[in-house]
This record gives C-alpha cells, structure tokens and sequence, in this order.
C-alpha cells in the first residue's frame, strides 16, 4: 500500500524500477534496494490529496497565517484560527492531525522492514534509516507546535499505537535530536539523488538548528545555523521570483509538487483566480505595514488585486494556481531561514555585530539599506531580527504563528526572557490547537489541550 499510491508520482523523485508491477505485497516491497525504493518514493511525494509529505493541502500554511495575524478570512471554520476560538470539531484539525500520523507510519514501516534485511546492503540501509529519520523529526517538530504533546509513535504496532496517551513536549523534543543525530552520523553531505528532494547531512542539521532554537539552546542553534551556511553549498537566490522554483540555489529541502491538474496548495488556498475578485485570505494592514519602503519582498511575495478602486493583498509567495514551467518546489528548509537562526542565536548569546550581519545579508538580498537597529543594544537586535523573520518567513509552514508563541515566557516553550506575543486577545491556551474531537473519541487516553472543550 505505501508503495502503490505514489509509483506513477514519484518517477522524477528518485529512481524506481523501469515497469515496476501494479500491485505489490508488503514483504515484496523489500526484497531488494530498488523496491524499497518505491517506498521511500511514497514518503517523499508530494501530492495533493495522496501519500507523502503532509501538508500537501496548504491547510497548516493556511490556518496558522490567520492565527498569526498575517492574513484574514470570511471562509467558515477557517475564521475560528483568526479568533483562537478553534472548536475540536473544526475539520482542519483533521488533516493537521492525520496526515502527518499517515506519513509516520510509512516511515515507521520502512525503518522496521530495512532493519535486519539482508537481502539489502549495510550502506544502503544506513543512508535510508538517516533519510528516514529526518522525515520523521520533521513531522513531530510541526506536530508538536501545532498540539503541543502528542502520542509518541515510533512502530507499527498500530493496537498498542492507537491507545497511546500524549507525550510530553520534552519527550518529543528528545525523540526529534536523537533522530537527527542518528540521521547525520549516517548521511552524507551529497544528496542521495538529483535536486534536493531526498535528505542529506545538511537537511538534517538545519532542521536540528531550528529545533535548538525553539528550545532555547543558543550555542548549539548557532553553531549549526552556521555549519549549514559556510559549508553547506547554498546561496540566496538574488531573484526573489526563484526562491520557490524547482533548482532554487538557497533551497536546503525541497519537494517537487506532482500535481498535473494544479499547483501547489499553498497557491490553490491563497491565489485568486482572477485579478477582480477578493482572495479567500488577505493580508492584514499589520502585516502589510512591516514591510518597508522599497521591500522587493512586498513587491515579490504578496500579490495585490483592485477590487472596487480598494487595494487588496494576498500571500503569493507560490504562484501555480496551474502547472507552471519552470515548475514549483515546495520549500521546506531554505538558507535564508539558517541566517536568521543564526543571527537570533548570536544576538542572545551577545555577538551583537554579528546577528547585525545576518539580518542585513537578508535584507540586502530585498533591495533594503542596512538596519538602522542599534547594533549595541541586545533589545534592539533581537528586535531587528524578529521583525526581519516576520517579513522574510510570512505565509511559509507557520513561522510566524511559531515564533509569537515560543517568545511568550507563559506558554508550553521555556521561559526565555523574550518579549511576549503580541496579539490582541491571545492567551497562554491559544499557544497550540485543539486536539480533534474525532481522535479524543478513538482514544480514551487523550487528555484534551487547556481551554478547549
């Protein structure tokens, strides 16, 4: 099953057998590196609606944008996120819970089947186990800033899975570095295969740096914010247009959208179909307003229609409403991310010029003039650096959102001393969603979040 869903998408991820057979039984799957590659295809396709890397529908993008206060809507249950008043039955819960449960169980399935088979070769099965384990840290570091503690589900066992009771944030975050670790003393600094699908040494360590950073772990975030950068091989793209184009030089982990009917979901939920109408999502004067004269990010990156003489603004950081040429990618780590970390850790361990210098190679790359923060002031750097996150990471897997809940010092992240959130209304309970309804049903061990009922 994990295998059949995604033969006909995966063809220009990685290689797959020429004329593989239609059907597979799950021990045929893993007889040997070329099959089991059809696996490792299914994890890390991206299709709309079907197998692979979760989020496909733009729904995580979507929803934590409006709980960030970057954009708005009037489309239904979506206006629960603006408000933080997410019901538990609010159906977008489902998919943030489910499909990325989907993907740990392929991922699970696959660890379990290469382990110990020898029918496959000792190299081959320690790059898949490192590919493998990032996709997985991946997966509960999204999980975890959506929910909070969650199940901790590292098997197949899916009796004993199905009665887990919630870890806690702590657990999860150890289960995530003990991935990661594992994964880079696996993995090469080459990708396995062309383009930057399939994780490498470095996709590995700049997911750790964001995770050390979420953590509070300065030096550790710092340091492998800086690896990535100074040896990883990526430069910025100086086109803002390619940032999100299949080939994009600064792109660290991207996934080609396999979709011959439409674009990405991103595209699908935020672009308007047509140049008169009022997009489903606009983006607040808030937001808007953090974007300074001449910002190329604001030109680049958010899409603007005239409806009734009134300018209205809309997330088009990815453009593929159809199929376009050259294709899109989906970003999930990119270099630009890797100098914020870096220069948000090197502010707060108190290397002011240098957290100066990352901020300002981003926004140079925006066709913006060096920051007039005072770069002896740790306040003020921090605050050069959250308002350069603000404006370079918007609508991309909930930066934002992310980033206003793990600063506040009364939410699930530690107390680090940094400024709190800054929205009107929020409250320490509105740090993560719901659990859905449907899951609190299934399982009698789920204890529902604080404040939801």
């Amino acid at each position: 099953m994990i295998a059949l869903g995604t033969l006909a998408s995966c063809k220009k991820l990685i290689e797959i057998p020429i004329n593989p057979p239609t059907q597979i039984i799950r021990e045929q799957v893993f007889i040997d590196s070329a099959t089991t590659m059809t696996a490792v295809a299914g994890v890390y396709s991206y299709t709309p609606g079907g197998h692979g890397i979760p989020y496909s529908d733009g729904v995580l993008t979507a929803v934590t944008a409006l709980s960030g206060h970057e954009v708005s809507s009037i489309d239904g249950e979506k206006t629960q996120f603006f408000n933080y008043n997410v019901n538990p039955l609010n159906v977008d819960l489902k998919s943030l819970w489910a499909d990325p449960y989907s993907e740990i169980y392929q991922v699970n399935d696959i660890l379990e089947r290469i382990t110990n088979n020898n029918n496959l070769s000792g190299s081959f099965v320690k790059q898949i186990t490192g590919e493998m384990k990032v996709v997985r840290a991946f997966v509960y570091f999204n999980l975890l800033n959506l929910f909070g503690g969650v199940p901790l589900v590292t098997n197949t066992d899916y009796k004993t899975n199905a009665q887990l009771p919630r870890a806690t944030v702590l657990e999860i975050y150890a289960q995530i570095i003990m991935d990661l670790d594992d994964a880079m003393s696996k993995l090469s600094v080459n990708y396995p295969s062309n383009g930057h699908v399939r994780a490498n040494f470095y996709t590995a360590q700049a997911l750790l740096a964001k995770v050390h950073l979420y953590q509070g772990n300065w030096k550790a975030a710092y340091d492998e914010a800086n690896s990535v950068i100074t040896q990883g091989g990526f430069t910025l793209e100086e086109d803002l247009n390619n940032v999100f184009l299949n080939g994009s030089k600064e792109a660290i982990w991207q996934v080609p959208i396999q979709n011959l009917y439409g674009g990405s979901g991103d595209a699908n939920n935020f672009v308007p179909y047509s140049s008169s109408e009022i997009p489903r999502f606009v983006v607040t004067t808030a937001l808007k307003n953090q974007f300074e004269t001449g910002d190329q990010r604001l030109t680049k990156w958010v899409g603007l229609n005239v409806v009734n003489g009134q300018p209205v603004y809309y997330p088009a950081k990815y453009k593929d409403k159809q199929p376009t040429n050259p294709e899109t990618g989906f970003v999930l780590l990119r270099v630009a991310e890797m100098h914020l970390i870096r220069a948000e850790a090197a502010a707060q361990l108190n290397k002011l010029t240098e957290a100066m210098d990352d901020v300002n190679i981003i926004r140079d790359r925006a066709d913006l003039g060096f920051s007039t923060a005072n770069s002896a002031s740790q306040t003020a750097v921090l605050a050069a650096v959250r308002k350069e996150r603000q404006t370079e990471l918007c609508f991309e897997f909930g930066n934002r959102w992310f980033d206003l809940n793990r600063t506040s010092p009364d939410n699930k992240y530690p107390a680090n001393g940094q400024s709190p959130a800054v929205l009107a209304g929020w409250q320490p309970n509105f740090a993560v969603y719901p659990l859905p309804q449907s899951q609190l049903q299934l399982n009698s061990n789920l204890k529902q979040n604080p404040g939801y009922h």
